[in-house]
């Protein structure tokens, strides 16, 4: 079992920058996909970025290419995820999740959720 936490949500003026971590226990996670996810009030979880076991190999969703960035600490045994040039869209609950297959990059293949943080950008 791996148990994900995450921080580093708040409130931040539409053009500024928050990095959130997430904070795994229970297992390491060097032979997971990790990723980050969000849902916004009355939408669908949707996907934001996510990285293979290994770090080499990431993706990220349109919306936000060009100004996030995820990246892995494994002797830490935490994820981050940097946000840069922040929209009033990107409002929402931002979730960390783990992929034991390793590939990091299809949804379904996530089975280990954190709790969420919330990120708010204000206009």
């Amino acid at each position: 079992q791996v148990q994900l936490v995450e921080s580093g949500g708040g409130l931040v003026q539409a053009g500024g920058s928050l990095r959130l971590s997430c904070a795994a226990s229970g297992r390491s996670l060097s032979p997971f996909g990790v990723g980050w996810f969000r849902q916004a009030p009355g939408k669908e979880r949707e996907f934001v970025a996510g990285s293979n076991w290994s770090g080499y190999s990431t993706y990220y969703a349109e919306s936000v290419k060009g100004r996030f960035t995820i990246y892995r600490d494994d002797a830490k045994n935490t994820v981050y995820l940097q946000m840069n040039s922040l929209k009033p869209e990107d409002t929402a609950v931002y979730y960390c999740a783990a992929d034991s297959t390793g590939r990091g990059n299809a949804e379904y293949e996530y089975d280990y959720w954190g709790q969420g943080t919330q990120v708010t950008v204000s206009s």
